[in-house]
């Protein structure tokens, strides 16, 4: 297991337990002879000091398969599961303390979905395991809080070089929300409104709903009919070597 924000080590005991080896980060260097003495007794268990954004994950799990565990303040949760997410070795499994509505909004469904949700969804898929009350908490927060599990889908849902198209796309779509699919591709990609009406309609989607209605396999059967304007969009926004 990776553990994010070992702080005093309550939560890393309980992981060493279940665990063959956790390596627990901890970004601040004041708790690390409090950790080496509550954790002394654990054999399996590595310490990193050090920010997990400034890390390489790939680095500091060899074993295929890990689980990642975070307990982490609320304002750096979406840097670190896209870290996590978009590393060359990506953990089987991400378990998450978060403020409850973001956790909700990870899980929406079409009709709901936001860059963030599309974000996490493209890679696994995400559930909440458990809420928990801000009373459970000290101090106590002004929101509630979330356990959210994402399992990570065992082949990519995308390759590579989609993913990266796909991720361009979804920023154009959702560039402004109250806007039409065909007016925001229309702006993205430099078409004008019939020719971004025709591909969305080449792709079975109705040029007139917008980007949060749209499930993944529409993003994706969408990706597909723009590939090439994609690739061509991406290459001139690649700076020169």
């Amino acid at each position: 297991m990776l553990e994010i924000g070992a702080g005093l080590g309550s939560l890393t005991r309980l992981l060493a337990a279940a665990a063959g080896v956790v390596r627990a980060v901890e970004i601040d260097h004041r708790l690390m002879p409090v950790l080496r003495e509550v954790l002394s007794s654990y054999a399996n268990v590595e310490l990193v000091q050090g920010d997990i954004l400034a890390l390489d994950p790939a680095r500091l799990m060899n074993e295929p398969g890990y689980i990642a565990v975070a307990n982490i303040p609320y304002y750096i949760t979406s840097a670190i599961v896209r870290h996590l997410l978009e590393c060359p070795k990506r953990p089987a499994r991400l378990v998450l303390t978060m403020q409850k509505e973001v956790a909700e909004r990870i899980c929406a469904e079409p009709g709901d979905l936001s860059l963030l949700a599309l974000s996490v969804q493209v890679f696994g898929q995400p559930s909440i395991s458990a809420v928990i009350p801000a009373g459970a908490f000290y101090p106590v927060p002004g929101v509630d809080s979330a356990t959210l599990r994402v399992d990570l889908h065992p082949q990519p849902y995308f390759t590579d070089e989609q993913r990266k198209m796909f991720f361009s796309l979804i920023h154009m779509g959702f560039a402004q929300k109250r806007k039409t699919l065909r007016n925001n591709l229309a702006a993205g990609l430099h078409l004008s409104g019939e020719e971004a009406a025709r591909y969305l309609v080449d792709a079975d989607i109705d040029p007139q709903r917008r980007a949060q209605t749209l499930s993944l396999v529409e993003w994706k059967t969408l990706v597909n009919e723009l590939k090439d304007l994609l690739g061509a969009k991406r290459e001139q926004e690649t700076p020169p070597a």
